[in-house]
């Protein structure tokens, strides 16, 4: 029987490839994302949804649940930020970063378990970040914060959705070949008066490895956790980041 596997954020970087792993071991993918251009041009499923708008949440989850009767893996990967110094950021940079970080992530979370609580089982994977452990070099400090904070209640969940089948565990990449990173070497460059080169080789420096994650990379830890496998590993947050944060 194919598992019917939500993926949020799903439109492009982790998410999209996270989705095309799943796809590519025969599960039915559903894709949540904001962009109806992305999610329509997608080779799985997809619902356009405000991952911020609690209302829409529980629509998108609902005509999952209508459309398959059930819900057995939820990626919460969807997640928004900006590069900005502690003393730049503002009440607006506050409300848009935790209202799909941490409001829309705990949302996602809550009405899948729901479902996964009638069905006595399923697989909850949250992206977090190292952000989310301290790691200094962050986009960020409120980014910083909803990460952390989705540690936690990765945790918490664990406790209470272990008796119920259901596992739940954090995610947490370091730098990674996405647009959102693209972005922040391309600010930097041009703030430090630097070519693109030499912006992305300054980032991947303090990287042990020296390489960035691929999306595709944090895709198959994703996959892994979701794998029968992974069945008795749950309320951890596990590191993929070139040993940026051994910790």
């Amino acid at each position: 029987m194919k598992r019917i596997v939500i993926v949020t954020g799903a439109g492009k970087g982790i998410g999209r490839a996270t989705a095309e792993a799943f796809l590519e071991q025969g599960d039915q993918v559903i894709g949540l994302d904001i962009d109806s251009d992305v999610i329509g041009a997608a080779p799985f499923d997809g619902v356009v949804t405000d991952m911020g708008d609690k209302d829409a949440i529980d629509a998108a989850l609902a005509q999952v649940i209508v459309k398959y009767g059930r819900i057995d893996v939820l990626v919460n990967n969807a997640g928004i930020t900006r590069r900005a110094g502690l003393l730049e950021l503002t009440e607006s940079d506050w409300d848009n970063i935790t209202r799909v970080n941490a409001k829309g992530a705990f949302f996602a979370m809550q009405g899948a378990a729901r479902q996964m609580i009638e069905q006595g089982s399923g697989r909850i994977i949250n992206m977090a970040s190292i952000a989310g452990k301290g790691f200094h070099n962050s986009s960020n400090v409120i980014y910083a914060g909803t990460k952390g904070a989705l540690i936690a209640m990765t945790r918490m969940a664990a406790h209470h959705l272990g008796p119920h089948g259901i596992s739940v565990n954090a995610v947490c990449p370091g730098t990674t070949e996405t647009d959102i990173v693209s972005g922040l070497i391309a600010r930097d460059a041009q703030e430090q008066g630097i070519s693109i080169d030499e912006s992305r080789a300054n980032m991947f420096s303090i990287i042990p490895n020296r390489q960035a994650n691929t999306p595709e990379e944090v895709a198959a830890l994703v996959v892994y956790l979701a794998s029968a496998a992974a069945r008795n590993v749950t309320g951890q947050a596990i590191n993929i980041d070139g040993g940026l944060l051994m910790a």
